[in-house]
């Protein structure tokens, strides 16, 4: 039996700049960081005492003998792409709700891998993790995704991730000390909207717009950098990075109008009104969880604000996609 446990992501700066109608020409960059909120799944040989040669749950179960007959997407273009023949049983659970724009499609996409890499006695690199979920994901389903939630699933913790050139990803460690670390993390504030979308959706309608939206895009690039140095400057206090925040949400907007809605744009200023100093909505836009950074003493009042949302409390998470738990397959009860 395998566990593997994979996290979700906060993306800051630069979301959009990471789908390869983008990054393939101009190049593209996200400051994001993996979170200690998780995908975790559970894999085995399904024993041969059942008339089913896949058992699957997830929010639904399944229940069938043939590859094809799989329904969710991922989990059946994963089996085939590993070559796995013989029967399995997966089961799926994760900590936070799904279409909530942390990643968690692409945190599942990176630990089904990473779980039948195990299976089959392997043990790829987080390069090879991230590089194939994309594969999967943008070349085989066929999916309007970018590369950076794949990235940050497999790798883990605070990057700087580029996009582009012969290497296609290529991530660089944000390096602060402990007690910056602390401080970023003290600054940051995590809502849940309670509304959820198909990102896809989103996606299709900022790709088509993509060639029209060059000057955004372009901004949103150097918005990242602007970031990394604010970050790095231990003389730069945290709450800039919320104004920056505040502008790449306001450019973002620019991208689609499917982006944001009535309802966020009230809780977004709620938010700011309290004492934010910025924030944004992660993912692709539509729903979700919304980031806000404020000064600590301004959290109590930004909660009491937006006391009909649920704020989330998280930590970092450092080690990317894990395997948790392994025990070797008895092949006399195969």
């Amino acid at each position: 039996m395998i566990i593997c446990r994979t996290p979700l992501r906060i993306s800051f700066f630069g979301g959009g700049t990471d789908y390869p109608v983008w990054y393939r020409e101009h190049g593209g960059k996200v400051l994001s960081t993996s979170i200690n909120k998780y995908s975790f799944i559970t894999l085995r040989y399904l024993p041969p005492f059942f008339d089913y040669k896949y058992r699957i749950r997830y929010y639904k179960r399944e229940e069938v003998n043939c590859l094809d007959d799989i329904k969710h997407p991922a989990i059946r273009e994963c089996l085939r792409y590993m070559g796995v023949e013989r029967g399995i049983d997966i089961v799926h659970h994760g900590d936070l709700p799904a279409m909530s724009g942390l990643g968690s499609s692409s945190s599942f996409t990176v630990g089904m891998l990473h779980s039948l890499h195990a299976l089959t006695h392997s043990m790829p690199t987080k390069r090879e993790l991230a590089v194939k979920a994309i594969h999967i994901e943008q070349n085989i389903l066929n999916e309007q995704v970018g590369s950076q939630d794949q990235t940050a699933a497999a790798f883990g913790g605070l990057n700087l991730i580029h996009f582009g050139g012969q290497q296609e990803v290529m991530v660089e460690p944000v390096i602060l000390s402990a007690s910056r670390l602390a401080d970023l993390q003290k600054h940051m504030l995590l809502f849940f909207t309670g509304l959820q979308r198909q990102a896809s959706e989103i996606a299709a309608e900022q790709v088509k717009a993509t060639p029209k939206k060059a000057s955004e895009l372009s901004r949103m690039g150097e918005i990242v950098d602007e970031s990394v140095r604010i970050l790095v400057n231990v003389d730069q206090p945290i709450t800039e990075l919320g104004r920056l925040l505040d502008e790449q949400w306001q450019v973002k907007k620019q991208l689609s109008h499917l982006i944001s809605t009535n309802t966020i744009d009230q809780i977004y200023e709620t938010g700011i009104k309290a004492g934010a100093a910025g924030g944004k909505l992660l993912g692709a836009g539509g729903g979700g969880f919304m980031l806000f950074i404020a000064e600590p003493e301004r959290h109590a009042a930004i909660r009491e604000a937006l006391g009909h949302l649920l704020c989330v409390p998280f930590r970092f998470d450092t080690q990317g996609s894990q395997i948790v738990y392994y025990a070797p397959f008895d092949d006399e009860l195969a």
